[in-house]
């Protein structure tokens, strides 16, 4: 009980003493205003001029409590204090107080050791989070240039529409002009093509019968001169007769000439044009086959003349 009562008269007493003597207090020093900042001042405040911002001066004395004295005193001081407080129990040294002093020597030391260590890391990350968003908003505003630029590229779209639309009505005026003369064009290349055919077909008819008439006659006069003695010894004469010189009758061409004019004599007139139709209506079906395989505008009737298809 004596003891928390002298406990609480010192507390009061020292309450009132401080009270007391709070106005008459300054500051310590110029050094013990300063305080520690890591973080980066703001733009709006760094953006005010110098001249503007009126300086602080604040007036000390220095020494112990701004009083002048010499900052030695403090030691004495402190030791003739600290030996009634402690004899009396005024500042109970528990396991608290321990801890507390502890702690509070632990931050002076990292303050006063480490303080400018941790300052410039803090700055350096500061810095580099700083130029890296600077990288992503000048990124951005690149790209927001660029939709800019091409924002007012297409300014004058509806002109370009508009030539546009000019050029393609004008490309449609002149395909439908070509559109006119394509079929014609187109139908002259069929025409063309199926003359082609026929007079490679009609040649292809008349040298297999040349081949097949010359094939007939060279049996015929060969079996005629293998039957005939007096055919053998007359051709062997003549050919004697052409190595010396001498002009006289082929009978190998006299055969071939007779053959040739007994197969006209045989031929009738009726055989002729029967033969001429046949041939007619083979190859009017080939060409009328190979017409519509190709999708041409026409084909061929029964007499060989072009008629036109739907």
């Amino acid at each position: 009980m004596l003891r928390t009562g002298l406990s609480n008269i010192a507390r009061r007493s020292i309450l009132r003493g401080s009270s007391s003597s709070s106005a008459k207090i300054q500051p310590f020093s110029a050094l013990q205003t300063l305080h520690y900042h890591s973080t980066r001042q703001n733009d709006d405040a760094a953006s005010v001029p110098t001249e503007k911002a009126a300086p602080e001066v604040v007036k000390t004395h220095g020494g112990i409590l701004g009083t002048g004295l010499s900052n030695w005193y403090a030691l004495p001081a402190a030791m003739a204090l600290a030996v009634p407080a402690i004899k009396f129990e005024w500042l109970l040294i528990n396991e608290e107080f321990q801890l507390c002093a502890v702690f509070v020597a632990f931050c002076v030391t990292f303050y006063t050791q480490a303080g400018d260590m941790v300052h410039k890391s803090l700055a350096e990350k500061g810095d580099a989070i700083l130029k890296e968003q600077n990288e992503v908003e000048d990124k951005v505003i690149e790209a927001l240039e660029k939709q800019l630029t091409l924002l007012k590229s297409n300014a004058n779209i509806v002109e370009d529409f508009e030539a546009i639309n000019a050029v393609r009505e004008e490309t449609y005026a002149k395909l439908n002009e070509a559109g006119k003369v394509k079929p014609l064009h187109d139908f002259k290349g069929q025409m063309e093509k199926m003359l082609s055919m026929i007079a490679q077909e009609e040649s292809s008819a008349s040298e297999k019968k040349k081949l097949e008439l010359l094939a007939n006659a060279t049996l015929n006069v060969h079996q005629q001169f293998a039957s005939s003695k007096q055919l053998k010894k007359a051709a062997l004469d003549s050919a004697i007769a052409a190595i010396k010189g001498d002009t006289t009758s082929d009978p190998v061409k006299d055969a071939f000439a007779a053959y040739f004019q007994k197969t006209a004599k045989a031929i009738s007139a009726e055989d002729a044009k029967k033969e001429e139709e046949e041939q007619r209506s083979a190859l009017v079906a080939k060409m009328n086959s190979i017409a519509k395989n190709e999708g041409f505008m026409f084909e061929l009737d029964a007499q060989g003349s072009p008629k036109m298809v739907a």
